[in-house]
């Protein structure tokens, strides 16, 4: 869990982040939680997107992912949605909270 001070830090790093997921009329399959997460792993941040076709809102996309991923919901901004995981390996940690 994340504090208020460290979602803030977060939320600025994530802001110049590219979209590298976008969750669309597919929903959500394992193929890309897999993605979603091996992505956190080497980034720690990630910026993802939800299409106007997606069953799910950006909101509930993201709690969703961050429950099947273990991962922190940092923002919701209207369609996009940024997500931190730190890093099992020392050598991909970039971000010191």
């Amino acid at each position: 869990m994340i504090t208020s001070k460290q979602r803030a830090s977060l939320r600025k790093l994530g802001h110049d982040l590219d979209t590298i997921y976008q969750i669309g009329k597919g929903g959500m399959g394992e193929e890309m939680l897999r993605g979603i997460s091996d992505a956190l792993e080497a980034r720690e941040l990630i910026k993802c997107r939800t299409l106007d076709n997606c069953e799910y809102s950006s909101k509930e996309a993201a709690n969703l992912i961050a429950e099947a991923v273990g991962t922190d919901v940092v923002s919701v901004v209207g369609s996009r949605f940024v997500l931190y995981k730190q890093s099992s390996k020392e050598k991909n940690r970039k971000i010191v909270l």
